[in-house]
């Protein structure tokens, strides 16, 4: 069975953007020790033109073959004019309103997402699914998660997006690794406790 994570840039105080979902405050903090780790670590969850722009493009994909986010977070690739921002992944969008895909690597969800997070999940792969974001599509698939990955940045935004748009729950997860970098970024990894 694959993972579904849930791979996450966020405040200090757990939001995932401002109040419209803009997490370039964030961006602002990459450095060239992060981004290494990135490269070296996750070099598929940097976007494509990502990934060209910082030499890195033609690097394998290390643990996800596929991408799941939220209309809002595609929204912003196609404000650039980026129909595909992961082209170098499988590339789904949950959305209830887009009701075509603008490019043939997309495919638009826009029923039974869990039933289709689970059919992809059920898949026979060696990589996981990689979750992007936003908090809506966080909150629907919030029981289907099966990893946390959380990229603390040294901000507090006050308010802004939450990590998960949904109803209350207590979860428990377990703290897998810890890293810290001299950006003051800390990056955790939590297993869903089951």
């Amino acid at each position: 069975m694959r993972k579904l994570t849930y791979f996450i840039a966020c405040s200090l105080d757990g939001f995932i953007g401002d109040p419209d979902g803009d997490a370039t405050a964030m961006m602002r903090l990459l450095d060239e020790e992060f981004l290494a780790y990135l490269r070296d670590e996750y070099p598929e969850t940097v976007a494509t033109h990502g990934r060209r722009a910082l030499g890195f493009d033609d690097l394998p994909n290390k643990r996800f073959d596929t991408i799941i986010q939220g209309r809002g977070s595609y929204e912003l690739a196609l404000k650039e004019g980026i129909t595909s921002p992961y082209a170098h992944l499988r590339e789904y969008v949950a959305s209830g309103t887009l009701t075509q895909s603008p490019d043939p690597n997309v495919e638009i969800i826009s029923a039974d997402l869990t039933g289709k997070v689970r059919e992809l999940k059920a898949e026979e792969s060696e990589f996981g699914i990689y979750l992007c974001g936003g908090a809506k599509v966080a909150g629907a698939l919030f029981d289907e998660i099966d990893e946390l990955i959380i990229k603390s940045y040294p901000l507090v935004y006050g308010r802004g997006m939450p990590m998960f748009e949904s109803g209350f729950a207590v979860s428990e997860f377990g703290l897998e690794s810890v890293r810290a970098f001299g950006n003051g970024v800390v990056v955790r990894t939590y297993g869903r406790k089951r």
